[in-house]
């Protein structure tokens, strides 16, 4: 059988008090009727109950197979270690999405250790249907508060459309903690937390802490991720051919071997803005994002010749460029970045515009220029909706020059 995990439906942004009233709202005050089902999960109930909270199911593999559109999953808290990935195949609708939610904003964990296609060989290849502790291929889903570790990836979500994922924690899985693919529009990826993501079967060349990559879909949206500390990229657009906007996000820490893989392969950019042989030209947009301590670049064009679009974005002490965007032929456009005592300001390309950007401003950019290089108020706990917290000097310029990202 499937065990499972969590999240509540919100609209815009969720806290343990939206969600209590969405659930009220759902489940009614006294028991009245409503048009929507809720099928409450807990780690201690029986798949042949009718899933109320006094009698609850036990997985949520068996809540999501009876979930439609319209219909709230709300599970308590607790760790569901699996032996089969959860698989969502059902999609809501616009007007009536199904939500995957945690049960009053308990803590759920979905463990994905005991799945086989975590423990792929060296050179081996996970099946497509095992990829993911949570394996989705359905459209018009709420899906929040999830943490999900151990699993042949985290979520691996292919042909996916109008989806919000909001407040989901994946970490330590053995490929990509969130992969989005294929044929996947409007998409909303939010305050997603993804770290310390790795893939032995690869000796750490794939296992990036958020992936949008071999597809295409426009209107797909991330905002306010963290991702750090993963084996290869924290993001990566490899192969996807139709426009992402990442906003507010943060990336760092990736492409170290902290595992000692042999032959060891990751990347380690923070944010690689597509890619391909040969790479197709996609126009990417990037904007108040920061990217520090990678092993690689901050950010990467990796052979896109299209017309990214890089605006207020700042990178410091990355290992090799800050901004690279250096494609022959390249569209990019530069504007209002920050480079601060990276191996490299920037490289750019010949076709690359390239205005008020700190390496066009000229001066020395180094830690005494900033108002601080202390990354921790920004890499500490969320506040109480999922938002990034507020880090009002980290990397700020110290002379007062607006440009940069801000948090």
């Amino acid at each position: 059988m499937y065990d499972s995990v969590s999240g509540v439906r919100r609209t815009a942004k969720w806290t343990a008090v939206a969600v209590g009233a969405a659930l009220v709202a759902v489940l009614g005050t006294a028991g009245e009727a409503s048009a929507a089902t809720t099928l409450v999960v807990a780690a201690d109930g029986n798949d042949s109950a009718p899933g109320t909270v006094d009698r609850p199911l036990r997985t949520i593999q068996r809540a999501v197979d009876l979930a439609g559109p319209g219909d709230t999953i709300a599970v308590r808290g607790g760790t569901y270690a699996l032996t089969d990935n959860i698989t969502i195949s059902t999609s809501g609708t616009a007007a009536q999405p199904i939500t995957l939610g945690a049960y009053q904003g308990e803590r759920v964990v979905v463990d994905g250790e005991g799945l086989p296609a975590s423990h792929t060989p060296v050179g081996g290849s996970i099946p497509r249907a095992e990829r993911g502790a949570v394996h989705m291929e359905a459209s018009h889903w709420r899906i929040s508060g999830l943490e999900i570790v151990r699993g042949p990836y985290g979520i691996y979500c292919d042909g996916c459309d109008g989806n919000v994922f909001s407040r989901l924690s994946t970490h330590d899985n053995y490929e990509s903690g969130f992969q989005l693919q294929g044929s996947s529009s409007d998409n909303q990826i939010l305050n997603l937390d993804s770290y310390g993501n790795r893939d032995p079967r690869k000796n750490g060349e794939s296992a990036d802490g958020l992936a949008v990559k071999e597809g295409s879909g426009t209107g797909n949206v991330v905002r306010g991720a963290r991702l750090w500390n993963n084996v290869d990229d924290g993001f990566d657009a490899w192969k996807f051919t139709s426009p992402i906007l990442i906003e507010n996000t943060i990336s760092y820490g990736n492409g170290f071997n902290r595992w000692n893989f042999p032959d060891f392969a990751g990347d380690g950019n923070g944010f690689k803005m597509g890619g391909g042989s040969p790479a197709p030209a996609v126009g990417h947009m990037l904007r108040n994002t920061i990217a520090f301590r990678n092993a690689a670049h901050g950010v990467t064009d990796n052979g896109n010749p299209g017309p990214l679009k890089l605006t207020r974005n700042t990178t410091w002490a990355n290992a090799r460029t800050g901004f690279d965007a250096d494609t022959a032929g390249g569209a990019a456009s530069l504007t209002v970045n920050l480079s601060v005592a990276d191996a490299r300001a920037a490289a750019v390309g010949a076709g690359t515009v390239s205005s008020g950007n700190s390496w066009d401003l000229g001066g020395t950019w180094d830690a005494s220029s900033v108002l601080s290089t202390d990354p921790e108020p920004l890499t500490g706990p969320r506040t109480a909706d999922g938002s990034l917290p507020s880090a009002r000097s980290f990397l700020v310029p110290r002379g007062g020059a607006d440009i940069g990202a801000r948090f």
